[in-house]
């Protein structure tokens, strides 16, 4: 789709974490970025009102790292995965966007080769797979392992992707493409991340993938419970009827 214009060694990246009960994992995440990114680089953090006071903790790191470093967005709720990436992209001044997770459960260590396949390709979108050869997951039980498989085996079922990790969440754009995606997107929860790559692919934007090991959170509970399982699958469905 032509050459970034932001592309290049002096390349400013955005990084968007959604955050809801995250003040034991958030400063951690924010270090590892620190010490493993080494990429120009902002941090949107993209909070929904946690009542574990994870918002008030981002604004510590802020004074710390620096408020051009870690930037804040305050949301009133939980109004779901998609919508917290789509008003962080808003105030992101960088050419690229990472999406990612911020209970450590994405390793900056990997965010290296996702820009070298970028740039490799002029790529789109580069997205993180656990599922193809060097890829992996650590610290799952079986239900959750099953839970993901499946997922993926159904999207793959109705939707026949490129891609080998649908459901997965870390991800690097070029931000107008990521800019466009979002304007045709309808879904707002954990669908999210699977229709937005599904229609890239469909708009004819290139994607590459990326080994990651993905690694279950350090600390708190997982918000994918049984209502995130049901929209997922009313999404999948109505993602289908759509194309």
């Amino acid at each position: 789709m032509g050459k970034d214009p932001g592309a290049g060694a002096n390349a400013l990246y955005s990084i968007i974490l959604p955050t809801y009960n995250e003040r034991d994992n958030l400063p951690l995440m924010i270090w590892l970025l620190d010490e493993h990114f080494k990429e120009r680089h902002e941090v949107i953090v993209v909070d929904d009102n946690s009542p574990d006071k994870t918002y008030e903790v981002a604004a510590d790191l802020a004074k710390m790292y620096g408020k051009d470093r870690v930037r804040l967005l305050k949301r009133a709720g939980k109004l779901g995965l998609g919508s917290a990436y789509m008003d962080g992209l808003k105030l992101c001044k960088g050419s690229f966007v990472f999406l990612m997770d911020a209970d450590m459960s994405h390793h900056p260590r990997h965010m290296a080769e996702f820009i070298r396949t970028q740039a490799a390709g002029d790529l789109d979108v580069v997205t993180g797979t656990r599922y193809a050869q060097g890829g992996g997951i650590a610290g799952w039980d079986l239900r959750r392992v099953l839970t993901s498989r499946g997922a993926n085996l159904l999207a793959n079922l109705l939707l026949a992707p490129s891609v080998s990790d649908l459901t997965g969440s870390f991800r690097l754009y070029k931000r107008h493409v990521l800019e466009d995606l979002v304007l045709q997107v309808k879904g707002r929860a954990y669908v999210f991340q699977m229709e937005v790559i599904v229609r890239a692919e469909k708009a004819g934007y290139s994607i590459g993938e990326v080994p990651i090991c993905f690694v279950d959170r350090l600390y708190g509970e997982s918000k994918l419970g049984a209502n995130e399982v049901i929209s997922y699958a009313q999404g999948l469905w109505a993602l289908f009827l759509d194309l």
